[in-house]
């Protein structure tokens, strides 16, 4: 029995030049022969400890001639399988076989898959002295496959566990991270990196929120004005050849693209191209004494009463579904302020003669709705606050179940039931729970409510604990708390078969391309597993204590493959397992 492949070899980062050192300086409390994969597989089987090297000329064999976007991942691990070296911080003890593994065989029943909703991403993995079998019945089970078996191997002279046999599907068929690209601009270069990052991590929606009120930041070839004027400037937009090499790296790492344009609330960008189409554009959020005219800075809506607003985004919505290739588009529809359309006299008239806000944002759905939906023949995807909205909402007669996905934001449980109740099929993004920006703080400035020197009331808490400091969904949201949701609590079982997945979200008021990776991971990473295998063990425990350990390995893992993913704990709490719990 060795601990297997302890000698030094080079290091990627200093983070990992460190952690050798350390590793020979502090005593390791125990010697494992456990493996850390994340997310965990459904189903894992490995009786006797023992690893096999791979042979220096290892490849990986399918038995088909051509798939593009799966013959580029095979390259990809290949290269990864044999160069990254990977050393864990407690190293598995093993028996080691004299021989060597040559081949990966991989093998597709269904090679014409197309990467959309509901796709098959199972996969059985087997190694043993005598060879490795990966078999999948879609290229985008067999990407899972190849990640799950890249993160088996490790060592300086690489080594694979022999004994080992691995089926594996995912809970959730959506498993997405949402990335907010318009408060502040994020390169091309650094959403390729998110979505590498998310296929290691098995997740499979990159929902690209990509226009909001502060800027349009996509290039769009029937309405080229709306970026022209709405964006922070050329260098800072997304031109189609962006757009197609986004959706092209997503296909090659197994992560559909889903594009959103929001609307009609959150809009004030479009107003630089299109002011008579926006109301209350270029004011003031939150005039003194009267009705805040947004959620937050950046100001307009876009006009339910004129008809050239229809005449944009019929544009705006083909260009979307001609550049994307995704089944869903999601087409916003939250935070609808009813003050803010109220500034235009159309529509002041329009209230002054018995109208309703509501009967605005069914006219505008009713006229959106059946073009995406029918004309465009996508599935169209809204935040919640279209049908739950506490100020402004349509009628289910707008929504045809069918056609229409929902993407729940609030009230936990209580809203995800509502949802899925009236029929709907529902995409869970609590904000108690997903909303990664959370914690930080509040941004807008002039603020006088910081400038205080004495321990503030009880029941007046801001700056002191218990306060939320100006982050209207305080606190931060740790890696435990996004482990622990369970997206299916107080659903029946009917109910929760109408729950496609989760996304995780990152709203860009604080963030930007420079903290991107430590804002998402591991955090993300928590999500990744629990919409993949669940959070919990066999018995039906939640298995965040294990998941520590797991999670803290894959966190340097993932540093050293170029995702600068945040520590979750001090490094002598690796080191020590155990020692840092809360319970014993």
């Amino acid at each position: 029995m060795i601990p297997s492949m302890t000698s030094s070899f080079p290091m990627a980062s200093k983070t990992f030049l460190l952690l050798s050192c350390l590793t020979i300086l502090f005593p390791i409390s125990s010697l494992s022969s456990k493996l850390n994969l994340w997310p965990q597989p459904t189903s894992i089987s490995w009786p006797t400890p023992a690893a096999i090297p791979l042979s220096p000329s290892f490849t990986i064999t399918p038995n088909f001639s051509s798939h593009i976007y799966l013959h580029r991942a095979i390259t990809r691990y290949t290269r990864l399988i044999l160069s990254e070296r990977h050393r864990p911080i407690i190293p598995p003890v093993v028996n080691l076989s004299s021989s060597s593994l040559s081949t990966l065989y991989l093998s597709i029943s269904d090679l014409s898959a197309p990467l959309q909703p509901g796709v098959d991403e199972s996969y059985h993995l087997y190694i043993s002295t005598s060879g490795a079998s990966l078999t999948a019945v879609t290229p985008w089970g067999a990407m899972r496959g190849l990640e799950t078996f890249s993160q088996l191997v490790w060592g300086h002279q690489p080594v694979v566990p022999i004994g080992m046999r691995i089926f594996d599907k995912p809970l959730f068929t959506h498993r997405g991270l949402l990335l907010d690209t318009s408060r502040n601009f994020y390169s091309v270069r650094s959403i390729l990196r998110t979505i590498r990052a998310m296929s290691y991590n098995k997740m499979n929606v990159f929902h690209w929120h990509i226009t909001d009120s502060q800027s349009f930041p996509i290039v769009l070839p029937s309405e080229p004005e709306l970026a022209a004027k709405g964006s922070y400037g050329s260098s800072m937009s997304y031109s189609t050849r962006d757009v197609k090499r986004i959706i092209q790296y997503g296909l090659s790492h197994g992560v559909r693209v889903v594009p959103e344009i929001d609307m009609p609330g959150h809009t004030a960008s479009w107003a630089e191209a299109y002011p008579d189409i926006v109301t209350c554009a270029n004011r003031f959020w939150a005039p003194t004494g009267k009705p805040a005219l947004a959620a937050e800075p950046g100001t307009g809506e876009l006009n339910p009463l004129h008809a050239k607003t229809y005449q944009v985004v019929q544009n705006v919505l083909r260009d979307l579904s001609t550049l994307f290739l995704d089944q869903y588009l999601h087409a916003g529809a939250d935070e609808v302020n009813t003050a803010c359309w109220e500034t235009d006299p159309a529509v002041a008239r329009f209230i002054s003669a018995g109208g309703t806000h509501d009967q605005l944002l069914e006219k505008f759905i009713n006229m959106t709705h059946p073009y995406i939906a029918d004309t465009l023949n996508r599935t169209a995807v809204y935040w919640e606050d279209v049908l739950l909205g506490p100020y402004v909402k349509v009628q289910p007669a707008s929504l045809p179940t069918e056609s229409t996905i929902l993407q729940t934001w609030n009230n936990r449980a209580k809203n995800t039931k509502q949802i899925v109740q009236a029929g709907y099929r529902v995409i869970v993004s609590s904000s108690d729970f997903y909303y990664l920006d959370c914690g930080h703080g509040g941004w807008v400035g002039n603020d006088s409510r910081y400038d205080v020197q004495e321990a503030e009331p009880s029941n007046e808490l801001f700056n002191d604990p218990g306060g939320n400091g100006g982050s209207w969904c305080a606190p931060y949201k740790s890696w435990q708390r996004v482990y622990d949701y369970d997206i299916l609590h107080n659903l029946t079982k009917e109910e929760a078969k109408r729950v496609v997945g989760g996304e995780v979200a990152l709203w860009s008021e604080q963030a930007d391309e420079t903290v991107l990776d430590a804002k998402l991971w591991p955090r993300t990473s928590a999500a990744a597993e629990v919409l993949w295998s669940g959070n919990k063990d066999s018995e039906g425990r939640k298995r965040y204590s294990e998941a520590t350990d797991r999670l803290n390995e894959w966190r340097y893992r993932l540093v050293r493959r170029g995702i600068q993913a945040e520590p979750i704990q001090p490094l002598w709490c690796v080191l020590h397992p155990g020692m840092c719990n809360l319970e014993q």
